[in-house]
């Protein structure tokens, strides 16, 4: 809410931009400094991607004029030329009409943020008349480019930019002074069945408990060149993998397959698009592959057509280390698989009975995509906790519970904490003798910087966050996948996947150092995290019950269908406008104190949890229309 005062900030983006999820976290933060934040309209919107014609950029100026704006910000994260030429047109207008307070006029800062090539050549263009955002800025750093003093940032904020900004001190601290260069990697070999068929992760994770160890890493690996054949990709990722596996330094190797391969395996592709991703296409590739990789354990992406059959192949070919299933996503909901939601949700949970037979673990893909799609941080955790419930019913006996940090960047650390360990705690209620949770944190895909310096930073900050998930347990987290940190920039070759690794465990046994010493705070104690966990806790396991006390059998192909189908877990952002799930997407989320909550859409109030679960229920019955109208498409495979 605003306070009356200072400068009114506007914010513009092209109608043709999709990304959204940006433009309204800054708001967010300027709205909770006190300042009036004016959104562009679709008529000045649409009129930006236009501003080449003269009659479209006075649109966007009498907008501008009329809304009484002195600080601009306009985001475009799509073409470069177009980025740099709409910025350059808008540029020229406004000094025509006089409005940069240099001229005299109201509007004394102006601020883009997009692609970084686009944001350079920008920055080069009109030196510093633009304040660029390239990606990655954390809030304090944002507020601070935007011209907020320090007084009008809120306490809630300030307090977490402290923690956020003490990570990072820490990060420049440890790559500035290249300790880390030095760092060894652990030997794991202690074992009996190290590195060979009768090796498995959990194997390595029991032989790996020794005081003060460090966990096991995985990391993920995949070169792909248009300019060369299938074959010479696929002979190049092997080659890769001998080299990872020399370098001693990765437990697990995740294979990056390319889109291809998994959703036309051993079939002829033709002149179809790859998509990047290494271009595996036979079984006997991946008995390479596996034999290129010894002794680290080797993983690739599930199929996204013939599921079952895929998960056999993988068992047989490479001794897959665990598998890994989405659920809800890779499929035509998202663009990333032929099958219809309801076929896909049959095919996962075939998958997951004969995963079952193998004894191997498994690894639910399933909260960050929601969190991709708008979904709030409730929906994050009860969407990670049915698909290990899921899980255990299927006779799973091994979960891994990946936790994507940082997703949306903005996520205030803080948040973060309480949001992995709201499902941490949430799935630990499964555990007994017969199912074993291994907790497996990420940083996340869009978090690192394109600048490679200060992405090495973020990648030892993230670390510390990862470690202050569980601080009092230094046996936590027993597996890390480490994101190299070249990943907003290039491609990781094999010497950055080690340098990243070598980073990772550098920082968090020097971050385990400062803690025993008193010099880090103890996150242990926190009262903020833990009373947002709490609260986190409780909205979930409400919504849990509601889905529980509602759907008959919930923990199946059809009572994930109908969960989804009626809007128990939102997901606002999903793209396309299919009516079978408009009850998924008639939501509104926004980002509220570093995290992602559900709001009325007229109020902008945040939804109590009573009435979010009101609105699926009241959606039910539709659901369950909708779902006959699949059944009697596409049997349930038990009818078969």
């Amino acid at each position: 809410m605003h306070r009356g005062d200072g400068p009114v900030y506007g914010l513009i983006k092209p109608s043709a931009d999709a990304h959204t999820l940006g433009i309204h976290t800054v708001a967010e933060l300027l709205g909770e400094c006190g300042y009036q934040v004016v959104h562009a309209g679709q008529e000045a919107a649409g009129a930006l991607s236009l501003c080449m014609h003269e009659a479209k950029r006075r649109l966007v100026i009498d907008w501008i004029v009329k809304s009484k704006i002195r600080r601009l910000g306009i985001s475009y994260r799509l073409d470069e030329e177009d980025a740099i030429h709409m910025v350059g047109y808008l540029v020229e207008a406004l000094k025509e009409r006089r409005l940069f307070s240099f001229q005299g006029g109201p509007l004394d800062l102006l601020f883009f943020a997009g692609l970084p090539a686009a944001c350079e050549a920008i920055h080069n263009a009109h030196g510093g008349l633009v304040v660029t955002f390239k990606g990655g800025e954390t809030p304090e750093e944002t507020l601070e480019k935007m011209g907020v003093p320090a007084d009008r940032i809120p306490p809630e904020l300030q307090e977490s930019s402290l923690y956020d900004r003490a990570r990072l001190d820490f990060g420049k601290w440890l790559i500035d002074s290249q300790g880390y260069t030095a760092h060894p990697f652990p030997d794991r070999s202690g074992y009996r069945e190290y590195g060979s068929r009768s090796d498995t992760l959990t194997r390595r994770l029991d032989a790996n408990r020794a005081p003060r160890s460090e966990p096991l890493i995985r990391a993920h690996a995949g070169p792909y060149s248009s300019l060369v054949s299938r074959e010479e990709s696929v002979s190049e990722f092997i080659r890769w993998a001998k080299e990872l596996a020399q370098g001693g330094f990765l437990d697990i190797l995740s294979i990056g397959s390319s889109q291809l391969t998994q959703s036309n395996f051993g079939e002829d592709w033709g002149d179809q698009p790859n998509g990047g991703g290494v271009p595996v296409n036979s079984p006997d590739e991946y008995r390479m592959i596996y034999q290129a990789s010894r002794p680290m354990l080797v993983r690739t992406y599930a199929g996204t057509k013939n599921i079952p059959q895929l998960a056999r192949m993988h068992e047989e070919t490479m001794n897959i280390c665990w598998h890994a299933l989405s659920l809800w996503w890779f499929n035509q909901l998202d663009g990333r698989g032929p099958y219809d939601l309801y076929t896909n949700l049959q095919q996962h949970t075939e998958t997951l009975d004969f995963i079952a037979e193998t004894r191997k673990p498994f690894e639910a893909n399933v909260p960050h995509h929601f969190a991709f799609r708008g979904a709030d941080d409730v929906t994050y955790i009860v969407s990670g906790y049915l698909a290990a419930k899921l899980a255990k019913q299927k006779g799973i006996r091994t979960f891994i519970l990946q936790t994507m940090l940082n997703t949306p960047r903005m996520t205030w650390g803080i948040r973060d904490l309480a949001k992995t360990r709201a499902l941490l705690k949430m799935v630990k209620t499964l555990e007994d003798p017969d199912f074993r949770l291994i907790l497996q944190p990420r940083a996340g895909l869009d978090y690192f910087k394109p600048d490679l310096y200060e992405a090495r930073i973020q990648l030892a900050a993230v670390t510390a966050l990862m470690d202050d998930i569980e601080p009092r347990d230094e046996s936590s987290p027993p597996l890390v996948h480490v994101v190299s940190y070249s990943e907003a920039s290039h491609l990781a070759t094999p010497a950055i996947i080690g340098e990243s690794v070598r980073i990772s465990l550098s920082a968090l046994n020097q971050y385990r150092d400062l803690r025993r010493k008193g010099d880090v705070d103890d996150m242990g104690r926190h009262a903020g995290v833990e009373v947002q966990a709490a609260e986190l806790i409780r909205e979930a396991r409400a919504i849990v019950r509601a889905i529980e006390n509602s759907i008959p059998d919930p923990y199946s192909a059809e009572g994930f269908y109908t969960l989804f189908t009626a809007g128990f877990l939102p997901v606002p952002y999903l793209w396309g406008d299919r009516e079978e799930f408009r009850r998924a997407k008639d939501w509104v989320s926004k980002p509220i104190k570093g995290g992602i909550r559900l709001v009325d859409p007229q109020t902008s109030s945040v939804l109590t949890v009573g009435d979010r679960i009101t609105k699926a229920q009241s959606h039910l019955d539709e659901a369950r229309y909708l779902l006959r109208q699949r059944m009697a498409e596409n049997p349930p495979l038990s009818d078969l």
